[in-house]
């Protein structure tokens, strides 16, 4: 007979989630949405039931129409020790375990594809999944003293979202396969000399630098830092020409949301108002096309 702690968990999840959160502290203040790590006793490692109300949470910020900007920070002194060891036990199965990691992917996705700009505060510890979540933002201020790394390796256990396949993509392969394979605690220096972090400041000044960055990004017209974001982060997992692509694509989004936007042989929406009315055109076009070629590459009399 299967107790009730033997049942696996279920992949972290925004569904049966609502607020107010128990591990996790959700704040807005106009178009600004801090999301706090709310776990300190554990050093924010991610629970399970933390890393639901953190997929919800970032869900209800992708759903948003006001917040332009979203801060990570973690409570008590430091950002967050990674995935909480000591609740494995209940992952489950190999089968089981991939499910799970699918939806810490699907929160680190969710994180990285936002269309707001994100900013992970940095104190104390951002290691396995803490230093996960830093990689998925668009970028990071840390104090002096934080310290950071994928210890795993010592747990016999490797990353799974984001520890080896984002870092690769910002770091290289060799430094990845160090900061993985030794399992060692840098300085909050050395993430900003390889380009991990943006910023290390006194630990003094973390909240100014914060506000500072914050107060910058908000400055910014803000659809034309969406299509940067959308264009860097595509372009940077595409081929030349196709991010090239994306380039110019954007520069013609860019050029109609700064009002030249009609272009003389374009319809001007009278497509989807001919199908919506039945109008001539509609009629016009689908008539013509209805039946074109139909009867496959070879003309019938």
């Amino acid at each position: 007979m299967t107790t009730a702690s033997q049942v696996p968990a279920s992949p972290p999840s925004a569904h049966g989630v609502a607020p107010p959160y128990e591990q996790l502290i959700f704040d807005t203040d106009g178009p600004v949405a801090t999301i706090t790590l709310n776990r300190p006793q554990a050093r924010n490692a991610l629970s399970i039931q933390l890393s639901d109300e953190f997929i919800h949470a970032l869900e209800t910020v992708r759903d948003s129409a006001t917040i332009k900007v979203l801060v990570i920070a973690g409570a008590g002194g430091t950002f967050c020790a990674g995935d909480d060891i000591t609740e494995m036990h209940r992952w489950g199965n190999a089968n089981e375990i991939m499910r799970r990691v699918a939806g810490y992917q699907h929160m680190a996705d969710t994180l990285a594809a936002l269309d707001k700009l994100t900013v992970a505060r940095v104190d104390g510890f951002a290691v396995g999944g803490g230093l996960e979540i830093t990689m998925a933002c668009d970028f990071v201020v840390a104090a002096e003293s934080a310290k950071w790394g994928m210890p795993e390796v010592d747990v016999g256990i490797t990353p799974g979202w984001g520890g080896t396949t984002r870092m690769t993509r910002l770091i290289g392969r060799r430094l990845t396969k160090e900061i993985n394979l030794l399992g060692a605690l840098h300085p909050a220096s050395r993430a900003a000399e390889l380009t991990l972090w943006n910023r290390v400041v006194a630990d003094k000044d973390l909240d100014a630098e914060v506000e500072r960055l914050v107060t910058v990004l908000l400055s910014k017209n803000q659809q034309a830092a969406r299509q940067l974001k959308f264009i860097i982060d595509n372009g940077a997992e595409a081929d030349l020409k196709t991010a090239q692509a994306f380039e110019k694509l954007s520069a013609g989004l860019t050029g109609a949301v700064n009002g030249v936007w009609q272009v003389t042989d374009a319809d001007r929406g009278r497509g989807v108002t001919g199908f919506r009315d039945k109008s001539a055109l509609w009629r016009e076009r689908r008539g013509l096309a209805r039946d074109f070629w139909a009867d496959g590459p070879v003309a019938t009399s």
